[in-house]
């Protein structure tokens, strides 16, 4: 047997936030500046450009790191195997800049980290054995409960953008209902 990188976009993208975490603590957080939105975008600057993605690819601490790598390495392959590497890519880079511009438009925040990202990908997983024309009640319950608890969360004074974690939730929901994926198999009948 040997190792096999099963799922690129997941692999390299967990691979490179961890690799960011590490390499902006030994140098004392110079990288801070290239993996965080701030709130100040200026849309000239390749700087400005550049973290309009790779905010997500920095994080706060460790804890943050870990809890965003197990849900984005747990859901992640499932997503590129059903989606596609290229359209998960895709996914990825259009939630990063959609809540990217949301957060600067709504808030006077900065923000870093893959919670919108995993949000997405919570919401998207409930449409993997979906067939067409139809509304998972999985889907239904995941938005209640994933949803639901950040727009109560949002209440509370915190360092954690609910507001990224909703809006990646939000973009799962319509990549789920517009991006192809893989025939499935309807179940057997019990």
């Amino acid at each position: 047997m040997k190792i096999h990188y099963n799922s690129p976009v997941v692999l390299t993208f967990a691979l490179i936030s961890t690799a960011v975490f590490f390499l902006n603590q030994a140098t004392g957080g110079t990288l801070n500046t290239w993996f965080t939105l701030s709130p100040q975008f200026n849309f000239t600057s390749l700087h400005g450009v550049v973290t309009f993605v790779s905010y997500v690819l920095g994080h706060a601490n460790l804890e943050h790191l870990m809890g965003n790598m197990t849900f984005i390495l747990l859901l992640g392959p499932i997503m590129e195997e059903k989606y596609g590497s290229k359209n998960l890519l895709l996914m990825i880079i259009f939630t990063a800049i959609a809540t990217g511009i949301l957060n600067n438009l709504f808030f006077s925040t900065g923000i870093l980290g893959a919670s919108g990202i995993v949000f997405m990908f919570i919401l998207l997983v409930s449409f993997t054995n979906n067939s067409a024309g139809k509304i998972p009640l999985t889907f239904i319950l995941v938005l209640i409960l994933f949803v639901g608890k950040e727009v109560i969360n949002s209440l509370e004074a915190d360092q954690i953008s609910q507001f990224a974690h909703i809006i990646g939730g939000v973009f799962g929901s319509i990549f789920g209902f517009i991006f192809p994926r893989k025939p499935v198999d309807e179940y057997d009948a019990i």
